[in-house]
């Protein structure tokens, strides 16, 4: 398949790109720094907002890995969602989305989340609920094949790839050792998984490792 990559010099970008291009796909980075730190030969130096259509036509999948932490560009995170929909709409080019944990539920009712419990770090509050908010107006969206990956609530940059991972629905998920991780490595295999796949349109789902 024909995959870009947007936000492309990230941490877990970077992860993705690999393990795409190891799999056989065709990937284009798209990165606002001049310099590319993936493994991507085609590498093309633009910012998620000034992304046109015709940037994105043709093909298959777009992946976006944006993320911040500033309180100032915290709205980047359902800016950029919404913009890469809007040039998406009613195509049959899908999005998909590198999500957050914190708004996983934590009840059968969907009224909480992991987030809004008592242990949550107050510190990552403003980044959980910017990412929430990109999820909530991705779900208004039926003109775009979208779907929302979120990772385990123990995002591990270094981990190793184990290959030995579960997918999940909303509900957070902890494993046989009642613990809820994951490895960027494992994220991006999981992630490119997904787009192989072919499923889960217009769905939020989750990944731990086993």
């Amino acid at each position: 398949m024909k995959i870009a990559v947007v936000a492309a010099n990230g941490r877990v970008s970077k992860k993705v790109i690999t393990e795409a291009i190891k799999r056989g796909h065709d990937v284009a980075a798209f990165g606002r720094h001049e310099e590319n730190n993936t493994d991507a030969s085609n590498y093309i130096i633009k910012d998620i907002l000034d992304l046109t259509k015709e940037d994105l036509v043709g093909y298959d999948v777009v992946v976006d890995a944006f993320g911040t932490w500033a309180s100032e560009t915290m709205h980047l995170h359902t800016d950029t969602s919404q913009h890469l929909a809007d040039l998406l709409e009613n195509t049959n080019t899908r999005l998909l989305i590198v999500g957050g944990a914190g708004s996983l539920y934590t009840n059968k009712e969907h009224t909480e989340t992991v987030s809004s419990g008592p242990d949550f770090p107050h510190d990552w509050l403003p980044v959980a609920n910017a990412m929430a908010d990109a999820l909530n107006k991705l779900r208004k969206r039926n003109d775009v094949h979208w779907t929302y990956l979120s990772p385990a609530a123990n995002f591990v940059a270094d981990g190793e790839a184990s290959g030995k991972y579960t997918f999940a629905n909303e509900e957070f998920t902890l494993n046989r050792n009642n613990e809820s991780s994951i490895s960027y490595a494992d994220y991006a295999s999981a992630m490119l998984d997904v787009i192989e796949s072919g499923k889960h349109d217009q769905e939020r789902i989750s990944v731990f490792q086993d």
